[in-house]
């Protein structure tokens, strides 16, 4: 892998959707709506000073409606949560999951 290069697209994770869950709320209040349905499926990981999740959350059972989320992890050390840097919205499942500021 390149140092500060994109991973290969990966199956969602136990740990991953832990992640999701946790920048949920900051997702809800930046779109001022809620999502009762939050399931990730797929991610990239990017490693800077910590790691920058790309992460593909389903967020409807009825259709394909899909947000791309960024979310970095700080190092250990630093003891902080996941941050959610930025987002894209009305992408679908088909979308392919690449790097955005």
């Amino acid at each position: 892998m390149i140092a500060g290069g994109l991973t290969e697209t990966k199956p969602a994770t136990s740990e991953i959707q832990e992640i999701a869950d946790q920048v949920k709320p900051q997702l809800e209040g930046k779109e001022n709506k809620m999502y009762p349905f939050f399931v990730a499926l797929k991610y990239k990981t990017q490693v800077v000073a910590g790691i920058n999740y790309f992460i593909k959350v389903s967020i409807s059972k009825s259709n394909d409606e899909c947000v791309h989320l960024r979310v970095f992890q700080s190092l250990p050390h630093e003891n902080k949560g996941p941050s959610l840097t930025s987002y894209e919205t009305g992408k679908t499942k088909a979308d392919p999951l690449s790097y955005f500021d």
